[in-house]
């Protein structure tokens, strides 16, 4: 069973080579890192690609720079294995993660999705909190997600045959983490891990992961990922 992770990047300098130096002890030979990086103001690019030209297991392409979603889309879609894991830029990965993650897949060949859980530690890895799922209050269900999403892309994996449903990605989603993983209930199992296998780092550039939107601004979203699923579920997969 092969790996692709799929990390969006964006002047991510300050940590991106952290984060990568903690997945790549956990890949095969055949695995891969597919890290887009969209056009940046810092050297996040000149770190990735001397990375990749010291290790062949990471392949850099460049994203168009329509955002976050997008830059996500366009590592997701050109990842080739098994098992896909998207990536944040600015987290560390535990020793255990692939390993642990891989084995529940192993275990149940009907899993289309399982998420982790994550320590929460400030930029300096200390640690604030002992459990994302805690702080989020993570529970499956389509209804629950679609009210209050637990979903967090960086501790998902899923199947690369996923990929037929959820992509393109919808216009107008509040994420693409919440889009997986709906999809991967309305469409098979998924399961949770309640183990942490990851640092969840929070710092000041990326506060905005775990922000609040206006009351009309959440309305909007959820009639969109409603009527995104509706659709998705009416098209037959071969």
């Amino acid at each position: 069973m092969t790996v692709s992770v799929a990390l969006a990047a964006y002047n991510g300098e300050k940590y991106i080579a952290e984060q990568i130096s903690s997945v790549l002890p956990q890949l095969s030979e055949d695995d891969e890192i597919v890290v887009s990086v969209d056009p940046s103001a810092d050297r996040t690019r000149e770190i990735v690609s001397s990375l990749s030209e010291a290790d062949s297991r990471i392949k850099l392409i460049d994203g168009e720079g329509r955002g976050l979603i997008k830059n996500f889309e366009n590592a997701i879609k050109n990842c080739k294995n098994d098992i896909i894991f998207p990536c944040d830029q600015d987290d560390i990965w535990l020793p255990e993660k692939a390993a642990r993650v891989k084995a529940e897949f192993e275990n149940d060949s009907a899993l289309l999705l399982t998420m982790h859980d994550a320590k929460i530690v400030d930029e300096n890895l200390s640690e604030t909190e002992n459990s994302f799922f805690a702080h989020r209050g993570t529970k499956t269900g389509i209804l629950k997600n679609i009210w209050k999403n637990s979903y967090m892309g960086c501790c998902m994996a899923f199947r690369k045959e996923v990929l037929k449903y959820i992509l393109p990605f919808p216009e107008n989603l509040p994420m693409h983490d919440q889009w997986i993983g709906l999809v991967c209930e309305k469409r098979g199992k998924v399961s949770l891990i309640r183990e942490p296998l990851m640092l969840y780092r929070r710092h000041g550039d990326n506060a905005s992961k775990m922000h609040h939107e206006s009351v009309m601004q959440m309305i909007k979203w959820r009639l969109s990922i409603i009527l995104s699923l509706i659709k998705n579920q009416a098209v037959k997969y071969e």
